[in-house]
């Protein structure tokens, strides 16, 4: 019975790149999932205030954007294989061994700029995920990406009871060792078991002999088949509204829950663990039914949820568990439909002779308007905690608002059917 669940049947018959690429990404993700509940409020612990953790967020993503103009050229040039090798270490790799020593603003603020090179990584592993792949599989290969950090909702107590008993600073540093060791030891094994992209061997040999400059020229009739493909610019509007709430939630949520609502740092850990095993069940169930050709109803009822989600969150009384058990159970449900959905339209909608250079223009228009909102929101939630997550609300409602409009005024709804 198991063995017929469309997810199950995806992962079994995985082969090539797709099949290294899902099948290593646990190693990044448990880690990463075990120390992200707490990366605002560790840097809060060593007295970094509200409005220079908005400063470190807008900084790192001010850097993204120039990561992020030339992460095609260098996907390109240095084929998606050899890229994520690299520049995935360079990310997360030397980060991690910055933020277990990190002491004030500027060991964190260091560490936001070299991550910011992710922005290139983001670009050649997506690309090495589904380039061989079968567009028919495409939301179940995401969806299992997904499921793979999830992974870590049954380690996240376990970070939640050694933060009880050891306090949060010496536990966190210790997570981030053992993410350096799994996120390093990951990079290499799919580096070994993966191959370059037939796709990939094309542009390396077309601009073997072009300098990173001349490349960048390369970039203007891009952008033109852009502004000319309004599935693309829609796919544009939701990525850059995802991306602000999501680095608002991630930066602040913690924060609020410490300090406003009164949540005892050991437990922190546990809302996560909530929001792990509901997006499991969701995905297992609901959303490998989902076909990425026909996302408006999904992604308007996802946008709906994390609405509902977050004004719930910001109405949460003191020690309101209640509140947030219910405000977390709806944000699940909300990036299950939203997540995977927006990861496959990037690939059912992108020109995929032109895949790296069009994702590089679009990580760096959504980068350079999310940028500003790390600063905007640190220095809301140095008024009132709650001012970062009503800014969502408004943005979130936005996102139904440019569903629904582009699909009304497209006279030819290809790709927006219901």
């Amino acid at each position: 019975m198991i063995r017929n669940n469309p997810l199950i049947k995806t992962l079994l018959n995985l082969k090539g790149n797709p099949r290294a690429c899902v099948y290593t990404e646990p190693m990044w993700g448990i880690p990463f999932n075990l120390f992200a509940p707490y990366i605002s409020i560790y840097m809060y612990s060593m007295n970094v205030t509200d409005k220079q953790i908005g400063l470190i967020a807008s900084s790192g993503m001010f850097f993204q954007i120039f990561f992020s103009l030339f992460s095609g050229i260098i996907t390109d040039k240095l084929g998606r294989r050899k890229t994520t090798l690299v520049f995935d270490f360079v990310a997360w790799s030397i980060p991690c061994l910055i933020w277990a020593i990190s002491q004030s603003f500027v060991y964190f603020l260091i560490a936001a700029i070299i991550n910011s090179v992710q922005r290139v990584t983001m670009n050649s592993w997506g690309c090495l995920l589904v380039e061989d792949s079968d567009r028919k599989q495409i939301v179940n290969i995401y969806s299992w990406i997904y499921i793979s950090g999830l992974l870590a909702a049954f380690f996240a107590p376990l970070s939640g009871k050694f933060v009880h008993m050891y306090s949060l600073i010496p536990t966190v540093r210790v997570i981030y060792i053992i993410a350096f060791v799994f996120m390093t030891a990951k990079f290499i094994v799919l580096y070994v078991y993966s191959t370059e992209t037939e796709q990939g061997k094309v542009r390396m040999s077309e601009t073997k002999n072009l300098s990173y400059f001349e490349a960048l020229k390369g970039y203007k009739p891009v952008i033109i088949q852009i502004l000319k493909a309004p599935e693309t610019l829609l796919t544009l509007g939701l990525m850059l509204i995802m991306s602000i709430c999501n680095m608002v939630s991630s930066t602040f949520y913690s924060i609020l829950l410490a300090e406003r609502v009164h949540i005892p740092l050991e437990n922190l850990s546990l809302f996560p663990f909530i929001k792990s095993l509901i997006m499991l069940v969701f995905f297992f169930t609901i959303v490998h039914k989902i076909n990425a050709l026909k996302f408006r109803k999904p992604l308007i009822l996802g946008f709906f949820m994390f609405i509902v989600s977050q004004t719930i969150l910001v109405i949460t009384p003191d020690k309101g568990y209640i509140f947030l058990i219910f405000s977390i159970i709806l944000e699940a449900c909300s990036l299950s439909f939203v997540g995977p959905l927006l990861d496959s339209m990037q690939v059912v909608l992108v020109d995929p002779k032109e895949r790296a250079r069009i994702m590089a223009i679009l990580y760096v228009i959504v980068i350079a308007f999310t940028s500003p909102f790390g600063y905007i929101a640190g220095n809301l939630s140095a008024i009132d905690r709650r001012l970062p997550f009503l800014m969502n609300i408004i943005l979130l409602i936005l996102g139904i608002a440019l569903t629904y409009v582009t699909y009304l005024i497209s006279k030819r709804p290809k790709y927006l059917k219901s």
